[in-house]
């Protein structure tokens, strides 16, 4: 019998998933009831907790006593996502070119690696690839790991061939893929939309781990594809 979220238990894993993001710190039933001033107890919140951790949705590191999110949490975050308009505060950071040219598409590459704080690449077209926020990426808590540094390399040095493979798999409009579902590692999650600019077809995207702000990156993405588009 497949597992039925009840509404209390949806608001503990969205505290968690959201919390995780901020914090990269495990969350614990105590500090979930002390900070969002929920009307149940520890134990309760304990109890709800297991049974979302034997569904599948969070964990529990060996060295805490609070709980992380899965891929699954993460699945489930995103389509419960419901994305607003980007907000005038963030789209002022955004250094929005007059003139849409490749020069500008890599300036405008490096403001958004340090606006999300993660990598970013864009693709010309074909067989013509910009990247940067290598070092934004790899500065993550995940990456403490050097088995994920690792991978994350093994990745980075095929970027232009793997988004060559994928190049007309990609759609407009902002698109998150996350987990076993990213191009880019199981390990990591994108957001990601193609672009048509005069006579060319690009792609734009924001790389980073499981944990990221997928709500700030896609406002990102989707205004920088509406400003493009226009």
């Amino acid at each position: 019998m497949a597992f039925v979220m009840n509404e209390r238990q949806e608001l503990i894993l969205k505290i968690i998933v959201e919390e995780y993001i901020e914090t990269a710190a495990p969350v614990s039933s105590s500090f979930l009831v002390e900070k969002y001033k929920l009307d149940i107890s520890s134990a309760t919140v304990r109890n709800e907790m297991a049974e979302l951790e034997l569904a599948g949705y969070i964990m529990q590191p060996h060295t805490s006593s609070g709980r992380i999110p899965t891929e699954q949490a993460y699945l489930w975050f995103v389509e419960n996502l419901a994305p607003k308009k980007i907000s005038n505060a963030l789209a002022s950071k955004l250094v929005v070119p007059e003139i849409w040219d490749e020069l500008s598409l890599k300036a405008l590459a490096k403001n958004l690696a340090d606006i999300s704080g993660l990598a970013v690449f864009c693709a010309f077209h074909r067989h013509n690839l910009y990247y940067t926020g290598i070092s934004n990426l790899l500065s993550q808590p995940e990456f403490t790991q050097s088995k994920l540094v690792y991978d994350m390399s093994v990745i980075i040095d095929r970027l232009d061939d793997i988004i060559n493979e994928a190049f007309d798999e990609f759609v407009e409009g902002p698109k998150i893929s996350l987990g076993q579902d990213c191009l880019f590692g199981s390990f990591t999650a994108s957001v990601t939309s193609k672009y048509r600019l005069k006579d060319h077809v690009g792609i734009l995207g924001i790389i980073g781990p499981l944990r990221q702000d997928y709500e700030k990156n896609w406002q990102l993405i989707n205004h920088l594809y509406e400003q493009i588009s226009k």
